[in-house]
C-alpha cells in the first residue's frame, strides 16, 4: 500500500519561508521522479516543482528562484524550501510521483497572508 504523507504547511507571512516534507511508503521510492504539487481554491492542481531519481529538478516559472525541491532516499522523504513567499502561492500542496500515480494523500495547508 502506497502512502504520502504531507507536512509542514501553515500560515506565514508574505517574504516568509516554510518547509513541506512528503514521506513516501510503499514505492521504491529511489528510483521514482517526485514531484509537488497546489491546489489553490477554485483552481485546478498544478505541478509547481519535480525532482528526478537522479536528483535533476525543474519548476514551474512562478516559483524559480523561490521553491527548491530536494530529496532524502534514506529517509523516503521529499521537501520543498519555499523563500519569499506571496500571497499567490496560498494553496493546499501535496506530492506525487511525476505523472502522479498514487492515490493522493492528505496535502498541507499554506496560507500566505498579512
Amino acid at each position: 500500500q502506497v502512502t504520502l504523507v504531507e507536512s509542514g504547511g501553515g500560515l506565514v507571512q508574505p517574504g516568509g519561508s516554510l518547509r513541506l516534507s512528503c514521506a513516501v511508503s510503499g514505492i521504491i521510492f529511489s528510483t521514482e521522479d517526485m514531484g509537488w504539487y497546489r491546489q489553490a481554491p477554485g483552481k485546478q492542481r498544478e505541478l509547481v516543482a519535480f525532482i528526478t531519481s537522479g536528483r535533476t529538478t525543474n519548476y514551474v516559472d512562478s516559483v524559480k528562484g523561490r521553491f527548491s525541491i530536494s530529496r532524502d532516499n534514506a529517509k523516503n522523504t521529499i521537501y520543498l524550501q519555499m523563500n519569499s513567499l506571496k500571497p499567490e502561492d496560498t494553496a493546499v500542496y501535496y506530492c506525487n510521483t511525476y505523472s502522479p500515480r498514487y492515490p493522493w494523500g492528505q496535502g498541507t495547508q499554506v496560507t500566505v497572508s498579512s
